[in-house]
């Protein structure tokens, strides 16, 4: 991966972002559009995907360009059984924990799309995201209409989203519907909290074993960013693996490397038919040992 830090001087005042890093960078607008589009492209340390957004002069642009046909050394490309689905219009991917969904500011490693892009052989556009290290369905677009249908969709709600949690503890109470509102967190960077100024959120859940920990299925009807670990979190529930919002890192002698969530299984219509499509995902080994491990066993 390609990396450019570009700083805006007065005569790059109002000009397109697109058009800037164009100039500036010394490569084509469209691969200036394609890194925006990507989420590649930082203004002052967050991301910007509006590819007119006018530079003010003393902006610090960040752009990180994926480099055709080259993928880290520390990436692993996708296997043929990560590919849950594919047609001329969608993709539904089984998402490796690790593999980020967008570049960073702070990481080149392969992003999801690129990985994608590489074991089909073309583009693929990402309409909604999982977390790093998040594992499981992610759905990818094909073409530009279906990245504007299933865009649309995800905005009005439609996709069903079931997610697997391993629990420091069981919710109370154990199952329900919670709404309450997430908004950033003032005093840490990049993560959420329940705040009533915030935006509405809404997760259905129930725990489905308690054993040394807990294992919940959590059914998100909004998306909100770290919706999941915030509203478990809220219940009593933090997630293993997630010492941001309060879970463990080690539960007894037993080590938790990641955050224990798994997008277990997406339904939604298909971009361009209407049918409707379900797809899902295996449950990583790291996942159903540790679960197995702490007396919390797979349903099934």
């Amino acid at each position: 991966m390609k990396r450019l830090v570009l700083v805006a001087l007065p005569a790059d005042e109002g000009e397109r972002l697109d058009r800037f890093i164009a100039a500036r960078g010394g490569i084509s607008r469209g691969a200036a559009r394609r890194s925006i589009d990507e989420g590649g492209v930082f203004l002052d340390g967050r991301r910007c995907k509006v590819a007119g957004k006018p530079i003010r002069a003393g902006y610090t642009v960040h752009v990180n360009i994926e480099e055709g046909g080259r993928t880290p050394d520390d990436v692993e490309p996708l296997g043929r059984e990560r590919l849950l689905y594919a047609d001329e219009h969608l993709v539904a991917i089984d998402k490796p924990t690790g593999v980020p969904a967008q570049a960073t500011l702070t990481s080149d490693r392969g992003t999801l799309p690129a990985l994608a892009a590489d074991l089909l052989g073309g583009p693929v556009t990402l309409v909604h995201r999982l977390d790093r290290e998040t594992s499981g369905v992610t759905v990818l677009a094909r073409t530009p209409a279906a990245t504007y249908a299933l865009a649309e969709a995800f905005r009005a709600g439609l996709p069903e989203k079931t997610y697997l949690a391993l629990c420091l503890r069981p919710p109370s109470p154990p199952e329900g519907r919670l709404e309450v509102a997430i908004g950033r967190d003032p005093r840490r960077k990049g993560l959420r909290m329940v705040s009533p100024g915030g935006d509405l959120a809404a997760t259905r859940y129930r725990t489905l074993r308690i054993g040394h920990a807990a294992l919940v299925e959590a059914r998100p009807e909004t998306g909100r960013t770290h919706q999941i670990r915030v509203h478990l979190a809220h219940l009593g529930a933090p997630l293993l693996g997630d010492p941001k919002y309060g879970g463990a890192r080690m539960v007894g002698s037993i080590p938790v490397l990641r955050v224990m969530l798994h997008a277990a299984r997406l339904e939604l219509p298909h971009p361009v038919t209407g049918a409707p499509l379900s797809f899902e995902a295996p449950v990583p080994a790291d996942f159903s040992e540790l679960a197995a491990s702490l007396e919390c066993p797979l349903p099934g």
